[in-house]
């Protein structure tokens, strides 16, 4: 694609990386076939292809409008497109400069500015836990469209002692799952331990910084990214631990991207890098134990409908390594149709689209039905509870199953 970038954006940074991407599309269109918004929307200002286009113009010159901003805001950020795409296409990072670009000179109306910040502020929050256990008690009186956002609590249940392992890694806490469903971080630390593997969560991190990247808070974001840094370094740098091991895919995809995000940062850009190599997701770290694990699993044989996140199988390419686990540790793994399109979740999508976001969920739900499954299984939290709120089919980490079947055995 040819370019000719305005002066203004010709030499920042910015423009620079944009006009890089741009120039390797060659507008074939093969995102549009792929791309869940423009399935469903039928736009193409809604596809990849279409939101290039917008973006192209403003960096040319053009003056973005209220309608540009919505075309951007539209896009899930799965990366469907960049899987599909034949020239290596970055359309993840081009839609954060034209997102970027686009806040700086488009105001907002200021109700959805303050729905905005409202949600950044809420998840972060200390009392986003007490919140949501104040909402479980109360669950079955809600709303039905609030009830939808509120999961069922579930105990934890005790955890091992995991100081003495050899072998030790770090958690991610994250913001929102330990309030919302602290039984995948503690299934996490006993399916490590029964593989001779400490989990443990270094003091000081936090969230992993999407939420606010993603509501127009970029600044917070990298502050969020450093603040991660900091607290894992030491233990990073003098070899206590050998990973830092990611449940949730969002966050993986994340802060597998700090070296990217902090690249221009003198004082973080080497560690981010340092830090990003030793990222991994947990199905990396279990699955060369499979075999051990599956010969202590109880219940092995579950027919389970597997949901991969974009998070996982577009940002981070481990779809076929966490599909081989499932079916190595004895899940029978129903087929469906278009795994690879996004379930509608992505982050806080599902409440700043929500036609959108359960369109997307109940064509994902429709075409796992058929199967019948007895659980459906996914790695994201996002996920798990927009897919639960409309099935009655448990939907669960598949880290949770497994533990449970530990248990049990």
């Amino acid at each position: 694609m040819q370019t000719n970038l305005a002066a203004w954006a010709r030499d920042t940074d910015l423009g620079k990386e944009a006009d890089a991407i741009l120039r390797r599309c060659v507008h074939c269109g093969f995102c549009t076939a792929t791309c869940p918004t423009y399935q469903v929307l039928g736009d193409e200002l809604d596809s990849p292809r279409g939101r290039i286009y917008l973006i192209k113009q403003v960096l040319e010159g053009a003056e973005p409008t209220q309608s540009t901003q919505q075309h951007l805001d539209r896009c899930l950020t799965c990366r469907n497109c960049e899987t599909t795409c034949p020239s290596g296409v970055q359309y993840g990072h081009l839609i954060d400069i034209g997102r970027q670009i686009v806040e700086e000179r488009v105001p907002r109306p200021w109700a959805e500015k303050a729905k905005r910040k409202m949600l950044r502020r809420a998840m972060l929050s200390p009392l986003f836990g007490p919140a949501m256990r104040m909402g479980q008690a109360v669950r079955g009186l809600l709303p039905e469209a609030l009830k939808r956002k509120v999961p069922e609590r579930r105990a934890p249940g005790a955890l091992p002692q995991v100081e003495g392992h050899a072998r030790q890694v770090l958690m991610l806490a994250g913001c929102v799952q330990p309030a919302m469903m602290p039984t995948i971080d503690a299934a996490t630390i006993r399916v490590l331990d029964a593989v001779g593997i400490g989990a443990r969560i270094a003091p000081g991190a936090g969230c992993c910084g999407a939420a606010s990247f993603h509501l127009d808070a970029q600044a917070a974001a990298l502050d969020q990214m450093r603040a991660n840094v900091d607290a894992w370094w030491p233990l990073v740098q003098d070899g206590a631990v050998e990973a830092i091991v990611m449940n949730a895919s969002g966050c993986g995809a994340m802060v597998k991207e700090y070296a990217h995000h902090l690249r221009h940062d003198p004082a973080y850009a080497q560690r981010a890098a340092d830090i990003v190599a030793r990222v991994k997701d947990v199905a990396e770290i279990v699955a060369p134990h499979a075999a051990q694990l599956r010969g202590r699993l109880a219940g092995k044989g579950l027919r389970a409908a597997y949901h991969p996140p974009c998070t996982l199988q577009h940002w981070q390419g481990l779809r076929p390594l966490s599909e081989q686990l499932l079916a190595d540790l004895g899940f029978e793994l129903l087929p469906f149709a278009d795994k690879h399109l996004c379930c509608g979740s992505a982050g806080a999508y599902s409440v700043l689209n929500p036609e959108i976001a359960l369109t997307l969920r109940d064509r994902k739900l429709g075409a796992i039905a058929p199967g019948a499954p007895d659980v459906i299984l996914s790695a994201n939290i996002g996920c798990i509870g927009h897919l639960q709120s409309g099935t009655d089919t448990p939907v669960r980490h598949w880290i949770e199953v497994v533990d449970e079947h530990l248990a049990r055995a």
